[in-house]
């Protein structure tokens, strides 16, 4: 029988829009490698954990399901070892992210946090935006609609109150940026980082048309880890990936941060690496 028993808690479909596949294929790829080290990992749903819990006092997971957070900062709590913390997903809730960000100095947009029965017309032409991202700020994206792109402020204010009445209460409402986009994943603890140009760019269509074909705007990949690995510490996150977008300067900014994405486009490499830093995380707890 293994010695390291771990309860792997999956992520509930309703927080993967458009990545249940890919999400599902990284995890199960982790717990492979657990188990190649001698683990054993049982599966759970977060349905399963969020109303019942787990008896195993190591927990790895991708939950986001506002029960299932709660249950992992009692546990966290109580002294089991959980990752990623639940804590730190709580902090990947867009609120919580910009606060935390704007707040630290993290390189992140110029951002309002508004009632969703707020007028916010007035404030975004005084503060001179034009094109604006509209985020859920309540809870991790369920739907795609959850972000959605206002190319002016009366648009924008139409989109708050959509979101007014879809229950929505709260939104972050992030200043657009021109620029180059990049996709990140990273591992705390490790040397492993991985960027790429996306496909499909974060810009809307019309900005997104325009950059196409154009030339990659020049940056210092380097720099980029040490802002991701600053964020991920200051997040309380482990197992991290995120979007940047980078300015015809150069200059970084961070525009999303998510706790354990799907590492779509490298999960092989990652696989490993995340059972490599969670046995470490258990051999430093044991110590």
């Amino acid at each position: 029988m293994a010695e390291i028993k771990i309860a792997g808690v999956m992520r509930s479909g309703v927080f993967s829009p458009n990545h249940i596949g890919n999400d599902a294929a990284i995890f199960n790829l982790v717990a492979d490698q657990l188990r190649k080290r001698g683990c054993e990992v049982n599966i759970y749903s977060e349905e399963q954990f969020a109303s019942s819990g787990v008896a195993e006092d190591i927990i790895v997971d991708m939950c986001r399901e506002l029960r299932s957070i709660e249950r992992l900062e009692r546990l966290e709590d109580a002294g089991a070892l959980v990752i990623n913390s639940g804590y730190g997903i709580e902090n990947c809730i867009r609120e919580c992210m910009a606060r935390i960000f704007l707040g630290s100095g993290v390189p992140y947009p110029e951002s309002f946090i508004v009632d969703t029965d707020e007028v916010v017309k007035d404030r975004l032409v005084k503060a001179g935006f034009t094109g604006c991202w509209i985020k859920r700020a309540d809870s991790h994206t369920r739907h795609r609609e959850d972000v959605a792109y206002a190319r002016h402020p009366q648009e924008a204010q139409e989109i708050v109150q959509e979101f007014f009445l879809r229950g929505i209460k709260r939104a972050v409402i992030n200043r657009n940026i021109e620029g180059e986009h990049v996709k990140f994943y990273g591992v705390a603890g490790t040397k492993f980082f991985h960027w790429f140009y996306p496909a499909a760019s974060a810009q809307p269509r019309h900005i997104a048309d325009r950059l196409a074909g154009a030339a990659h705007v020049g940056f210092d990949a380097a720099a980029l880890k040490e802002l991701c690995s600053r964020a991920a510490e200051l997040l309380d996150v482990k197992i991290y990936g995120g979007d940047c977008i980078i300015d015809a300067d150069g200059q970084l900014r961070i525009v999303d941060f998510d706790d354990w994405p799907s590492f779509a486009s490298c999960r092989g490499e990652a696989a490993p690496v995340i059972a490599r830093m969670v046995m470490n995380e258990i051999k430093k707890r044991n110590q």
